[in-house]
């Protein structure tokens, strides 16, 4: 039996104990309070866990003992409101992980002309990273891949009548496999329901792959609710088959009990409750983050944002700069989910934080983007970006477009973008490399090449963007001065007049660490 023929069945259940009122009444109050555990769920096929979770969900917090005060437990409420606890976003991934295995066939839709057309790169190439993808993977296994040409890939089913069939038959072919990526970024449900009913296997596009790549690298509660807000729109579309379906088969009522509400309303109204319950909490983690970032400010830690295409190299690099040995660098997709936050010195011994950002990717569709601006947003409050390429790899032109048209997207600020520092990664894996773009710093971030030109220019920049000085000042060695000096700036250079008992330093320091020093030990 279908999982949709499941639900109908138990539709008599629901009206015997008018468990209509549940879902209309008491679940819509609890739903906008306290939702339901599974958190992002919507497929018609789970709408039994769905309600009974929401039927079942207590507001324990209204327990917190009876010695509270009644302003003080309105605010503990109002904050447990807006918030998801672990155990709920672990119950969202269980219920919507990857299958543990597939046996993938790769399609590739080579597009000959039109403005879909990719004129920097080949469907060779474009087929080779949809194969890295794949591969990323937990025993995930591409079986097949073949690249189709299609003049129509804004047509449903992308491909011409004669082409479609002859890949439908190529699938039917092949036997064991699972699934099909179609290397697109995004099908529409129609067209992924065509899909999945010509070829009789699950049908992924790049956001769902690229999805299950987030998924299985999450590690912070952040990154699994960012996760969880990119979900919505694929759950989304498995709601339209699904009813999709039920229309074609023409059977069952679509109605819950006398609720006036249909099977694919009452699941939307769910969706759109979770949606803003994830958007709440990820509102919670931006605050806590935009915090954090001014305590740096406070601090007057310069920031220097390293970004780049995934897999560039971007960790390797900021542990060659840091000498963080927490850091463990991995050689795969989307290793980096987390931005981390990470401080090293420059030659003047100026303390910087080098911010480890999510890697970039081509055809990644603007929604996923934007479920992870929370975490992107500390791009745009750096006081440098450091844009890293993999020089080795033959598609890095193209590859430093997609970033820059990202960034872009993002509008980060022009002074930014004029002042962004170009390294040239893995210059270790090119034979006879020759520097043929005489802005950007040849490096080879694992085998520590070419850093100290590159600590070099950061500080460059950073003096310039942040308003620091190079001053040289008198300091009388039977004071603290010197010591405060060594805390809040970088200290380049320090002549000893023994006899006087004095010091000339040259130092690196802000306008702001100077008027103090000079209010403390100079009047």
């Amino acid at each position: 039996m279908t999982a949709l023929r499941r639900v109908l069945s138990w539709l008599p259940v629901l009206q015997r104990r008018r468990a209509h009122t549940c879902l209309t009444s008491s679940a819509t109050c609890r739903l906008l309070h306290k939702p339901p555990r599974a958190v992002g769920a919507a497929c018609p096929s789970q709408l039994r866990a769905f309600t009974l979770s929401a039927c079942r969900s207590r507001d324990t917090d209204d327990l917190r003992g009876s010695g509270v005060h009644e302003e003080e437990k309105e605010e503990d409420d109002e904050e447990a409101d807006d918030f998801i606890d672990d155990s709920e976003v672990e119950e969202l991934f269980r219920l919507h992980a990857p299958a543990q295995q597939h046996r993938v066939f790769v399609v590739h839709p080579d597009v000959k002309w039109g403005s879909r057309k990719q004129h920097l790169t080949t469907a060779e190439l474009m087929m080779a990273e949809a194969v890295g993808l794949v591969n990323t993977l937990d025993n995930w296994r591409v079986v097949e891949q073949l690249i189709m040409s299609t003049k129509t890939p804004e047509k449903k089913k992308i491909f011409g009548k004669g082409n479609f069939q002859t890949l439908t038959d190529k699938i039917r072919q092949t036997a064991g496999i699972t699934a099909v990526f179609v290397n697109v970024e995004r099908l529409f449900p129609s067209s992924e329901r065509e899909f999945q009913e010509a070829w009789g296997v699950k049908v992924f596009d790049r956001y769902s792959v690229v999805l299950h790549i987030f998924r299985c690298n999450a590690r912070t509660k952040e990154a699994k609710l960012q996760i969880s807000l990119a979900e919505i729109p694929l759950l989304r579309s498995r709601l339209k088959n699904e009813m999709a379906n039920l229309d074609q088969q023409g059977g069952g009522s679509r109605y819950i009990g006398g609720s006036g509400e249909t099977l694919v309303e009452v699941q939307q109204r769910l969706l759109r409750e979770r949606e803003m319950k994830i958007r709440s909490a990820l509102e919670k983690l931006r605050r806590k983050r935009s915090l954090l970032r001014s305590q740096r400010r406070h601090k007057e830690f310069p920031t220097v944002s390293v970004l780049g295409y995934t897999n560039c190299g971007k960790t390797t690099l900021i542990k060659a700069l840091t000498g963080d040995v927490g850091l463990q660098p991995r050689n795969q997709l989307f290793a980096t989910l987390d931005v981390t936050v990470h401080a090293g010195q420059l030659p003047s011994h100026m303390t910087v934080l080098y911010v480890d950002t999510i890697g970039f990717l081509s055809q990644l569709p603007h929604r996923l983007i934007d479920s992870f601006s929370a975490t992107l947003e500390d791009i745009k409050h750096s006081d440098l970006l450091v844009h890293v390429r993999d020089i080795s790899h033959p598609e890095t032109v193209n590859q430093k477009v997609n970033v820059l048209r990202v960034l872009k997207n993002m509008q980060i600020p022009d002074r930014l973008m004029s002042s962004m520092i170009e390294v040239h990664n893995k210059t270790d894996l090119v034979d006879n490399y020759q520097l043929l773009e005489p802005d950007a710093l040849p490096i080879s971030a694992l085998e520590q090449r070419g850093l100290d030109g590159l600590r070099t220019a950061v500080e460059d920049e950073i003096v310039k963007s942040t308003g620091k000085r190079v001053l040289e000042l008198s300091v009388d060695l039977s004071s603290p001065q010197l010591s405060w000096l060594y805390k809040e700036a970088a200290v380049q250079d320090v002549q000893v007049n023994a006899d006087e008992g004095s010091a000339v330093v040259t130092v690196i320091i802000s306008a702001a660490a100077h008027g103090r020093y000079r209010k403390l030990f100079t009047g």
